[in-house]
Order: C-alpha cells, then structure tokens, then sequence
C-alpha cells in the first residue's frame, strides 16, 4: 500500500440501510452524474499553456526518432501525427494569445484619459 499518495475524498451518498435491493435504487444505479459531462474533467497536463504544449511536441518527436531507430514505421508515423495535432493545438493558443492581446491593448488605450480643450483654453 502506497501512503505517499494523496487521494481526493469523494463523499457517498447517505445510506440508511447497509445493503439495499435494486427496488429502492435510481434508475441510474444509485450514482449522480453531472449534467455537463467532461466539462468538469482536468487533466494535470492542461493543454492550455504554451510551454506544456510545446513539450508534448518535442516529447512525440524524440519518440517518432527512437521509433524510426527501432525500425518500426507505424509507430513512428502515429507518434509524428501526435506531434502535428500539439503543433497545431500550439498555433491556435498562439493566434488566440495573439488576439486577446490586440483585444487588451485596444482596451487600455481606449481607458486613457483624454484631455478636457475646454479647461486648457483658459
């Protein structure tokens, strides 16, 4: 057993008996799921920042490399087109960083105070 690790505690529905027949259960096995599905699913590599995306393509080469040593063609085209879907995954959060930026910038100039011409004329 590995106490090293944390876990996440999940609570249990409340049970008044120990064990109950399948009369009194729901309909979908006594279990609630969420109604958004994978929405609340977080992956620990989030593909979401660059620098890990960037990573996850140098990682798949380096394996189409070690596979294309090993002589096995199909492992290495399916580790280059796992390469190809991040390099891509990596150009649309650059072009959306690149688009939020424009956005703030355009935003920041439109908060700059402009000057009153009528107190300077006096």
């Amino acid at each position: 057993m590995n106490n090293n690790r944390r876990r996440n505690f999940r609570a249990r529905p409340q049970k008044n008996n120990f064990r109950r027949r399948n009369g009194s259960m729901n309909s979908n096995g006594g279990i609630n799921y969420n109604s958004n599905g994978n929405m609340n699913f977080n992956r620990n590599g989030s593909m979401s920042n660059p620098h890990s995306v960037e990573k996850a393509i140098q990682k798949f080469q380096q394996l189409a490399k070690d596979a294309q040593s090993s002589g096995d063609p199909v492992l290495v085209e399916n580790y280059l087109q796992h390469a190809d879907h991040y390099s891509r995954r990596l150009a649309e959060l650059n072009e959306k960083n690149k688009d939020n930026s424009l956005v703030d910038k355009n935003n920041n100039q439109s908060r700059l105070p402009e000057k009153d011409e009528s107190k300077s004329s006096n």
